[in-house]
């Protein structure tokens, strides 16, 4: 029974759980699949937002991948992996907004049936993601920063679907636009989070 508890002693020595070894590297297969996916997808419906979701599961890949690395390290390495984590969201952030911005000024012509197949297909994919995470979203910066990952790619792939419905009833690009400022801003807010918590985990060491 004690286990199966997630207290905050559970929690915090998750990095050496196998359970949270296997659910990474689940969530590092799921998202790369998804980024080739979304990435050929987006290209191909001219849809901002489907490409910065498809970047999205590119930068979780490598976050996956990074927390795989120094997964039962000193919590010195787990912050510093964090800190590097919470950088590469925040120039995420930042591309994704200057796409939107170049978007809004070229001008676009997303296809939303597309990025309604698509976003729907991604929602349901992070969703088991996050699921699969919940327990771990009290732990170090280093899962924290997993945990906000997954967390903020559900709520995208929630706002992909709603520029669908957009796209298609306004028949212009605005609504798609809009949601790729609003990841942008998911994940430059996220990455401050991870910041401020890595760096608070660093000042002891």
């Amino acid at each position: 029974m004690a286990k199966n508890c997630c207290g905050p002693d559970d929690v915090g020595n998750a990095h050496n759980d196998p359970t949270w070894r296997r659910v990474l590297w689940l969530a590092l297969a799921l998202n790369g699949t998804m980024f080739a996916v979304e990435i050929v997808a987006g290209l191909a419906a001219d849809s901002r937002a489907l490409q910065a979701d498809a970047l999205d599961f590119l930068g979780d890949s490598a976050n996956y991948a990074i927390s795989l690395g120094v997964a039962g390290m000193a919590i010195v390495w787990r912050a510093r992996a964090a800190l590097a984590k919470a950088a590469t969201m925040l120039a995420f952030g930042i591309w994704v907004l200057g796409s939107a911005i170049w978007g809004f000024f070229a001008g676009a012509s997303p296809d939303a049936g597309t990025m309604g197949i698509v976003g729907s297909l991604a929602l349901a994919i992070n969703l088991a993601v996050a699921a699969m995470l919940f327990r771990y979203r009290s732990g170090d910066a280093n899962m924290r920063s997993v945990w906000i990952c997954s967390r903020n790619d559900a709520i995208g792939n929630i706002a992909v679907l709603a520029a669908a419905v957009g796209v298609f009833g306004t028949g212009s690009a605005w609504p798609d636009l809009v949601v790729a400022g609003i990841m942008a801003g998911l994940a430059i807010w996220g990455s401050f989070e991870v910041f401020r918590q890595a760096r608070g985990e660093l000042r002891p060491a």
